[in-house]
C-alpha cells in the first residue's frame, strides 16, 4: 500500500507549467490583452497555491482566502472570454468549478457554525446542536484535504498553468483570435465593464421580486464585476481612484447583503441534512425582518450605483495604444 501524500509534499508536486514567459509587473493601459490575462491569471493562481497547506491544516482564514483566489482566477477568465475560448477552456473550467465545489461546503458549514455560535449564549440545546455541525465540518474537512492531496489536483494546478501560459487560444491564426489578443486591455476593460455593470443593474431593479436562485445569480454578477475591477486596479489613474473607490463601496455593500442572504439559505440547506440537530437547527436561518433588512441595504447600493455613470474610457489611464 502506498503511503498517504502529505500536504506539503503536495503543494511540491502541484507546481505551475514552468513554459512562463517573463512578464511586465503590472498591468498597463496599452498593453495586449493575453499578457494582461497571463498576469492576472498568474496572479491568482499563485494565491490559491500560497493558501494551499493552511487549508490542509484545517484553517479558516486560509480557506477563505483560497476560495476568494479561486473565485478571482474564475472571474478572469470569463473577463477574457472568449479570447481563451478554446478547446482547452470547459476542461479547465470543470476542474476549477470541482476544486471551489469541495472549499465550498467546508466554508458554508463555517459560516453555519460562526452563526450559530453566536446566538448560543451557552444554552445548552444549541450547544447540542452545535456538536451536530463541528462533526459535519470535520467529515467535509476530510474529504477536502483528500481532493487537495490529489493526483486530480496536481493534474488541474499544472494543467490550469500549462493553458493559462501557451493554450490552444494563444496561438491560434485566425484574424478574430489575432485581434482579440492584440486588442488594448483598457479597450477590451471598458466595453466589459460597461457590459457587466448594465447587466448587473438591470437585474438589481428586480431585486425584492427575485426568489432565491435568482437572488444567487445576482450576487455571483456583482461578485464579478467587483473582482474585475480590483484586478484592474493598476489601470486606474489617480483621478479615477476616487470613482473606483465608491463603486467598489457600493458592490461590496450589496455582496455583503446578498451573501449574508446567501449563507441564510445555505444554512437551512445543511442543517437539512444534519442527522438529530432537531428543527431548531434550520429555523435560526429564517428570519423574515433580518431578511427585509438586507434587501433594503442592497437595494440602496444599487441605487447609488445606478446614479453613477458607466465605465468610460476616460476612468483608465489614458494613451491606451497597443503595445508591442
Amino acid at each position: 500500500m502506498s503511503r498517504p501524500t502529505t500536504s506539503s509534499t503536495a503543494a511540491a508536486r502541484a507546481k505551475p507549467s514552468t513554459r512562463r514567459n517573463t512578464l511586465p509587473g503590472r498591468l498597463s493601459p496599452g498593453m495586449a490583452c493575453d499578457t494582461a490575462f497571463r498576469i492576472i491569471a498568474r496572479r491568482h493562481l499563485g494565491a490559491v497555491l500560497a493558501q494551499h497547506d493552511g487549508t490542509c491544516r484545517g484553517d479558516p482564514e486560509a480557506l477563505h482566502e483560497i476560495r476568494i483566489a479561486l473565485t478571482h482566477l474564475r472571474t478572469a477568465i470569463r473577463f477574457f472570454s472568449p479570447m481563451v475560448d478554446d478547446g482547452l477552456r470547459l476542461q479547465v473550467w470543470t476542474e476549477l468549478k470541482w476544486l471551489n465545489s469541495q472549499l465550498g461546503m467546508v466554508r458554508d458549514l463555517d459560516v453555519a457554525i460562526d452563526r450559530v455560535i453566536a446566538e448560543s449564549d451557552g444554552e445548552l440545546d444549541v450547544i447540542a446542536e452545535l456538536q451536530h455541525w463541528t462533526e459535519k465540518r470535520a467529515e467535509s474537512h476530510r474529504l477536502l484535504t483528500r481532493a487537495l492531496q490529489s493526483a486530480r489536483y496536481r493534474r488541474l494546478v499544472e494543467q490550469t498553468s500549462g493553458w493559462i501560459e501557451s493554450g490552444p487560444w494563444s496561438t491560434r491564426r485566425s484574424k478574430e483570435a489575432v485581434r482579440l489578443r492584440r486588442c488594448p486591455l483598457t479597450e477590451h476593460a471598458t466595453a466589459r465593464l460597461t457590459e457587466w455593470e448594465q447587466t448587473l443593474l438591470k437585474k438589481a431593479r428586480k431585486l425584492r421580486k427575485l426568489d432565491v436562485e435568482k437572488r444567487h445569480k445576482l450576487r455571483l454578477l456583482n461578485k464579478r464585476m467587483t473582482y474585475s475591477i480590483e484586478s484592474l486596479e493598476d489601470l486606474f489613474t489617480d483621478d479615477a481612484l476616487t470613482k473606483q473607490k465608491s463603486l467598489l463601496k457600493q458592490l461590496r455593500k450589496a455582496q455583503k447583503s446578498l451573501g449574508q442572504m446567501n449563507d441564510d439559505a445555505r444554512g437551512q440547506a445543511l442543517a437539512a441534512s444534519l442527522n438529530g440537530a432537531g428543527p431548531a437547527a434550520g429555523i435560526r436561518f429564517h428570519d423574515r425582518k433580518r431578511e427585509k433588512k438586507l434587501l433594503r441595504a442592497a437595494s440602496a447600493a444599487y441605487r447609488k450605483l445606478d446614479k453613477a455613470k458607466p465605465f468610460r474610457s476616460s476612468d483608465l489611464a489614458p494613451n491606451a495604444e497597443p503595445e508591442d
